[in-house]
């Protein structure tokens, strides 16, 4: 008899699945992370209860678009912060790196550039988004070189560039606010102009739920290849479905935001029509910083899960002396990772300065929080090793979550930062609880 026929097993087969609670056996099938699970319930908890308490204001479009929009930033953070972390460091600089660049950025574009290629020219953004992310990237260099070549502590290293690239930003323009930015630079914030649209979106969406599909039918190809155990073909449907509704959901969502009345007047009056502005609906849909968003996240996944170098992040996470026995070259793997970080940073102060429409000295404070708190809430292990991108960012909703839900009931900003500063105490217990429920 041949062997070659792959062995069609499904998750759930075998005795032991026989003794599972039809959950349990749910969960076995499907191969559902019941830890992200949770955190995804939390954020739904979070959502409905300050619904309630705002009079039924946090769960409409404009908000929930306006979250998005307020997320991206600390989200494309979150994906670098994750991979310092699985590795046993930290950098507390992220926020005044972001401000620091972001202040480059601005005064390039505002004050540098209009002397030789004039304000508004359309290589003005190209020029200051490839300035501020050369600056981040070395940045990123000068604090991995300390910590991996010099033994220099992650924690001191970025704990004094919190304070030097703060201070650096101060010293560029001397405390002023640069501003105003040049307006193709400002799509990148968001805002009405800044969106793709409700036909783009639709399209984005149904891309999306077809790459998704995909995905799973080539992650089943690939199982049946190696010989794998099989999910049941009913958890794979299942999956899609989700999935897909999910993404098209959020799609009808941005959807469902227009633009304001004053921005449609504006609109036809520029473009000389003859309608009435109450008789216009223009939809929002995606916003580009949060396309941006999603874009980072999928580079960051795909870099920590399906190459080399992400092996060797949670190799050198997990055990770093084994993984300097097995010849990984741990001392440019961190390096690496961040100069990653510093790259992100810039992406993510790209965001900030858009959306701003200015560079300001208070630019990022306390994002490295934001950031950290996203990260070990998404199931990053500050005892490193372990963690996933996709978690992080939705870390990142949550955190952002607290922050507008908050603000929509009328809380003082210390308070804000006092719940904050609670909810990261207790994500980090909670991850120890897990830990230890886990061994």
């Amino acid at each position: 008899m041949s062997n070659s026929t792959p062995k069609r097993a499904s998750a759930g087969d075998g005795p032991r699945a026989a003794d599972l609670s039809p959950i349990g056996r749910f969960f076995k099938a499907t191969e559902l992370d019941t830890r992200m699970l949770g955190m995804i319930g939390a954020l739904l908890l979070i959502w409905i209860l300050f619904d309630i308490f705002s009079g039924g204001l946090f769960l409409t479009p404009r908000n929930l678009w306006n979250l998005s929009v307020q997320t991206a930033s600390v989200a494309v953070m979150a994906t670098g912060m994750v991979l310092v972390i699985v590795t046993r460091n930290i950098d507390l600089s992220v926020g005044s790196v972001l401000g620091f660049v972001g202040m480059i950025m601005a005064v390039t574009q505002a004050e540098i550039l209009p002397q030789y290629i004039g304000f508004d020219n359309p290589f003005t953004w190209v020029i200051a988004v490839l300035v501020g992310v050369v600056v981040g990237g070395l940045i990123g260099a000068l604090h991995g070189y300390v910590i991996a070549y010099l033994g220099v502590p992650s924690f001191i290293v970025t704990l004094g560039g919190l304070l030097v690239w703060r201070g650096a930003a101060w010293w560029v323009t001397s405390g002023r606010t640069v501003a105003p930015m040049d307006s193709i630079f400002r799509l990148i914030g968001g805002g009405p102009a800044g969106s793709i649209g409700a036909m783009a979106s639709w399209i984005v969406g149904l891309v999306a739920c077809a790459a998704m599909i995909a995905l799973i039918a080539n992650a089943r190809r690939q199982r049946q290849r190696f010989q794998f155990p099989l999910r049941p073909l009913w958890a794979e449907g299942f999956l899609a479905g989700v999935g897909c509704l999910i993404v098209l959901g959020a799609v009808w969502v941005v959807n469902s935001y227009y633009w304001p009345v004053g921005i449609v007047r504006r609109y036809i009056r520029d473009n000389n029509l003859d309608i009435e502005a109450s008789e216009v609906f223009i939809a929002h849909g995606l916003a580009i910083p949060v396309l941006i968003a999603i874009a980072v996240g999928i580079v960051m996944t795909f870099i920590a899960t399906r190459t080399r170098f992400g092996r060797y992040v949670f190799a050198l996470g997990g055990n770093p002396e084994a993984a300097d026995l097995a010849g990984i070259n741990t001392r440019w793997v961190t390096m690496k990772i961040f100069i990653i970080m510093g790259v992100l940073c810039a992406i993510a102060a790209a965001i900030s300065t858009a959306r701003l429409n200015a560079a300001t000295n208070a630019q990022g404070t306390l994002d490295e929080l934001l950031t950290i708190a996203a990260a070990v809430i998404g199931g990053t292990s500050l005892a490193g090793g372990v963690g996933t991108i996709a978690g992080a960012m939705i870390g990142a909703v949550v955190m952002q979550s607290l922050q507008s839900g908050m603000v929509l009931m009328g809380l003082d900003t210390p308070l804000q930062n006092i719940v904050v500063g609670v909810v990261l105490v207790i994500a980090v217990w909670l991850d120890s609880l897990y830990r230890k429920t886990r061994h």
